[in-house]
């Protein structure tokens, strides 16, 4: 590992530390250049607080919501993915932020992003593939995608991981609803989650 590596592994590459930011900041766009950085990421303002939009090579593998803590989501990232994470820019978050912008301002009804789907595996991923796949406007029961990923019993086990969801907003989690037709759990609040269905609602084509 050269000195470069080094220092960008350390935890002094992660946002929130001070104290060399000319610095890092220079190293972060020499590491970019060298294809030393694994992942990046930016902070995107919406109307519904801010989102941390995470890219690696193999596309945008998280969102974070507001709620969440940045530091906690990316020391995670650090530890499942690479700790070579930097504030940098890249064609996908470029993207992202447009589409998101897009979607924000009605005028995006699909996203149309290459997702990296790393962070889950197994029943969780296919649950997620197929929350994708809601159309905007509707809503899904979490018994219903259980159901469609293949395990109609295990509606616990597809609540985990829509609560789970690593890429919110994009992959619509917030239009799964409980059965009896309340909101249900959503990491950023029940009142981001209702907010989220009454603008798609709002904004559906008749």
């Amino acid at each position: 590992m050269n000195e470069l590596e080094e220092r960008l592994t350390a935890e002094e590459t992660f946002a929130g530390d001070a104290g060399w930011e000319v610095l890092r900041s220079g190293l972060l766009e020499r590491a970019d250049r060298e294809e030393l950085i694994d992942l990046a990421y930016e902070r995107h303002e919406t109307p519904f607080g801010r989102l941390l939009v995470v890219a690696g090579d193999g596309g945008i593998v998280r969102i974070a919501l507001d709620a969440e803590r940045e530091e906690e989501v990316l020391d995670v990232l650090a530890s499942r993915i690479s700790p070579r994470i930097g504030l940098v820019g890249r064609d996908s978050l470029a993207a992202a932020r447009h589409q998101l912008d897009r979607y924000f301002e009605g005028e995006l009804t699909e996203f149309d992003l290459t997702l990296d789907w790393r962070l889950s595996r197994g029943f969780r991923r296919q649950v997620l593939h197929e929350t994708a796949a809601i159309p905007y406007g509707s809503t899904a029961s979490y018994a219903q995608m259980a159901a469609r990923a293949g395990s109609p019993r295990a509606v616990r086990a597809a609540g985990s991981a829509l609560a789970t969801n690593p890429l919110p907003i994009v992959v619509p989690c917030h239009r799964v609803l409980r059965s009896d037709g309340r909101v249900g759990a959503y990491l950023g609040g029940t009142s981001m989650k209702e907010a989220l269905l009454a603008m798609e609602r709002d904004r559906s084509p008749v």
